[in-house]
């Protein structure tokens, strides 16, 4: 196969093929609420938003339904951002030569890193909390994954990592 472009932090780097994939894992930030889910919330709101704004019409307080109009449009801005956000990415794979780190932001924009496994370490403090953050370290750098994942998540991906990492230096 040909060499890929990759980049890591302190430039361009180039990275031959590296053999078979022994851990490969995409984080994606998780969303409880559907987009039929959202529409149906929507829809709920809005009807809510008229039925009170009609009240208030008859009762005579009519510039208050603008207020609710408001209140709609903040309702719906806040879950587009929600959604949004939910499309950043990171993408794990490792193989005999490297761990590839790929970030896709929100915007579609990519950021790849690229670690030896050899000397790699994955660090996760005990007990996990919502801020514990799961750090990969090599060469005395390191980089966070998985961020916005719940920590019973991130202590998942830590023990599959760790068991990829004991399985490749066999």
């Amino acid at each position: 196969m040909t060499q890929a472009p990759l980049f890591a932090p302190d430039g361009p780097e180039t990275i031959p093929d590296a053999g078979p994939v022994l851990f490969d894992a995409e984080l994606r930030p998780h969303r409880s609420l559907s987009v039929k889910g959202f529409r149906v919330l929507m829809a709920a709101v809005i009807c809510v938003n008229l039925i009170a704004g009609g009240a208030v019409f008859v009762a005579g307080a009519w510039p208050v339904i603008g207020f609710m109009g408001v209140d709609v449009l903040l309702i719906y801005a806040a879950f587009r951002a929600s959604y949004r956000a939910a499309r950043r990415c990171e993408k794990l794979r490792l193989t005999a030569d490297w761990l590839t780190i790929q970030r896709i932001d929100p915007k579609g924009r990519g950021q790849t890193e690229t670690l030896r496994p050899h000397w790699l370490r994955v660090e996760l403090e005990e007990p996990v909390a919502p801020s514990t953050p799961l750090t990969l370290w090599s060469h005395g750098r390191g980089t966070q994954v998985g961020s916005f994942l719940p920590p019973a998540e991130r202590e998942r991906l830590a023990g599959a990592l760790r068991a990829a990492l004991t399985s490749l230096n066999l």
